[in-house]
């Protein structure tokens, strides 16, 4: 099953990020360093392919694809595998899309030979026309593709001398794990083709400090409170102060924010949620300090979500007893889960070229014990500017393209970030810097370990 990759020095790198604030702005459009990529960094990373409940009964399968890979991962009565998706008899693709073929298989349209759901070759037409030693068992039978599984998706690898995949996202596992990230559910499932490379469509989510400019929405009901107006200091604070409201103002404006936080990523923020804070604010009496009366309301808004759901039946954390988690959770190299309260939004990005990418979004919710959910499948992409989407994600997609361009521009050499909250895109990046360069297995899963986890993240020390 493994491959052996061919890595250059560690200075042979074009375009490295040699000054951790610094990115150079070729590593987002450079054909030379999208192709090192494709060669020595997706081949050997664990890529979300699907969510489990996309493949809910034996027999079921769907399509991976990313590139020039394409993956069959498909649930048997063994449990979920994957296999690389050519024929073995001329390399015919097997499967498109999505399915189910419990009796009949996988056959090859080209010459009709066929597999079962568990990869093995179950016809040859002609079998008397081959050779003997190139009908061999081992050498016809599908190829497994290493799989393993986490928050309720399944993770592929094509290199088998990776980490465990548990081993590469502890953070973001010690944070969700708490929070039944693998009983979440799809409520839907969009995407765009996006003009942009698809480090660029990530980045924008790895850092709060674009909400004032790109969601002016979200800026106006911004909470003048630690975690929530934490990028700027008087005199640039935009908002009220805190000395200036009351308590009843102060939920007021939480719920307000949470509200236009809801519209568009829904599972982040879900509706029901919105509707128990209206329900719960007439009902509570509240300490007239400002600071006091938020946190007795944040501690009984939490009570009253939690005992909401449990009442229908779901499995749901207890929000106060569950430590919180950052509102966006990455995990490397292109997958997210944003939770706030119990439910949650999540994100993939995909490389189409070296300057777009297919960008999914998905509502995640907690549902019943039980309770029966239609299987989800994917969505035709529509365009990054379609009106369809709703305001926050039609806002981070306005300005991808236009930086996209701006890239290019002339004199522009490299991004300069901010080493308090624009951490995290100096870690990923030198990350991937450590695959392109051949840096050991042990070292890059340390790595892998300190770029994962929660936005607006520090400069750090990853090792290399």
């Amino acid at each position: 099953m493994g491959q052996t990759f061919p890595a250059p020095k560690t200075g042979e790198v074009p375009f490295k990020v040699t000054h951790p604030k610094r990115i150079p702005a070729q590593r987002y459009y450079d054909q030379t360093f999208s192709e090192l990529e494709r060669e020595l960094l997706w081949p050997r990373v664990w890529q979300m392919a699907c969510r489990l409940e996309e493949i809910p009964e034996v027999g079921d399968w769907v399509e991976y694809k990313n590139l020039d890979k394409s993956v069959i991962v498909v649930r048997t009565k063994a449990g979920v595998k994957a296999f690389h998706n050519a024929c073995r008899h001329r390399g015919v693709k097997l499967a498109d899309g999505h399915g189910s073929c419990e009796v009949q298989g996988f056959q090859c349209p080209f010459h009709g030979w066929r597999w079962s759901i568990d990869g093995e070759n179950t016809f040859v037409f002609g079998r008397h026309l081959f050779d003997q030693e190139d009908l061999d068992p081992t050498e016809i039978d599908l190829k497994p593709c290493r799989v393993e599984f986490w928050g309720g998706c399944a993770f592929i690898n094509f290199d088998d001398h990776a980490s465990p995949l548990l081993e590469t996202l502890k953070p973001v596992a010690d944070a969700l794990d708490p929070r039944h990230a693998d009983k979440l559910r799809v409520e839907w499932w969009s995407s765009a083709i996006l003009p942009t490379n698809w480090k660029l469509a990530m980045e924008a989510f790895m850092e709060g400090y674009h909400v004032m400019r790109t969601h002016p929405q979200l800026q106006a009901v911004n909470l003048p409170l630690p975690g929530y107006d934490r990028y700027s200091a008087p005199p640039d604070a935009t908002g009220p102060s805190l000395g200036s409201l009351t308590t009843r103002k102060l939920v007021e404006m939480f719920i307000q924010y949470n509200a236009v936080l809801s519209e568009g990523m829904a599972g982040m923020v879900h509706a029901n949620d919105v509707a128990i804070m209206n329900d719960l604010k007439d009902k509570v009496q509240l300490a007239d300090d400002p600071q006091v009366g938020f946190m007795q309301w944040y501690g009984l808004l939490n009570e009253e979500i939690t005992k909401c759901n449990r009442a229908r039946g779901v499995d749901f954390p207890d929000l106060n007893t569950t430590p919180l988690a950052s509102p966006v959770q990455f995990v490397f190299p292109h997958y997210f889960l944003l939770p706030m309260f119990g439910n949650m939004a999540s994100y993939r990005i995909r490389p189409l070229t070296a300057e777009t990418c297919l960008f999914e979004i998905w509502s995640l919710v907690l549902y019943p014990e039980g309770e029966a959910r239609p299987r989800p499948t994917a969505p035709a992409p529509i365009g990054h500017d379609d009106p369809r989407f709703p305001p926050i994600p039609q806002q981070d997609y306005s300005n991808l393209p236009r930086q996209q361009e701006g890239l290019h521009a002339g004199g522009f050499e490299y991004m300069r970030l901010t080493p308090k909250v624009e951490g995290m895109i100096s870690n990923y990046q030198r990350v991937i810097d450590g695959f392109l360069g051949g840096v050991d297995q042990a070292t890059l899963t340390n790595g892998l370990v300190l770029a994962s986890g929660g936005f607006d993240a520090p400069v750090k020390d990853i090792g290399f």
